[in-house]
């Protein structure tokens, strides 16, 4: 469980996620030692999980975003899952509940590369169903949330 100093940290964290240990005690009012055991405890205990740079995968040309939503044959999930999450493409996997057992989403160049990449996974031998969605407009994409008090 994170305390307010933990909460402070994170959300000057997502602020910017470059900020110097020096830069966030003084966003925080928390002293520079303490700001850095903290993260490293943060670290630690898996709730900020790396710091990476944010992609416009757009703006490098990979202008499909599609959606897939597969029903899996039996036993089937986790090799689906896994073959899914090995695909370079695809930016998130989830097994859900509902009438699917599986939503992906993944980025590509051009509807070619998509259908290149997936049809074989598709029409694998564990997937029952498969339903695929293409993204018209990004309305909002990776994006974090601060957390409240008391989070």
């Amino acid at each position: 469980m994170v305390d307010d100093i933990d909460r402070r940290i994170v959300n000057a964290l997502l602020d910017d996620g470059r900020a110097s240990v020096r830069d966030i005690a003084v966003e925080t009012g928390v002293a520079a030692t303490t700001v850095s055991r903290r993260m490293d405890d943060l670290a630690e205990t898996g709730v900020v999980e790396n710091y990476t740079a944010r992609i416009d995968y757009g703006a490098l040309g990979y202008d499909v975003t599609a959606v897939f939503q597969l029903s899996v044959e039996g036993d089937g999930l986790a090799r689906v899952t896994e073959r899914l999450a090995e695909q370079p493409n695809m930016i998130a996997v989830y097994e859900v509940t509902g009438s699917h057992d599986v939503v992906a989403v993944g980025k590509f160049r051009d509807t070619d590369e998509m259908n290149a990449r997936i049809k074989d996974l598709l029409t694998a031998p564990d997937v029952r169903s498969a339903a695929t969605s293409v993204v018209l407009n990004t309305v909002c994409e990776h994006e974090q949330f601060p957390l409240e008090d008391g989070a």
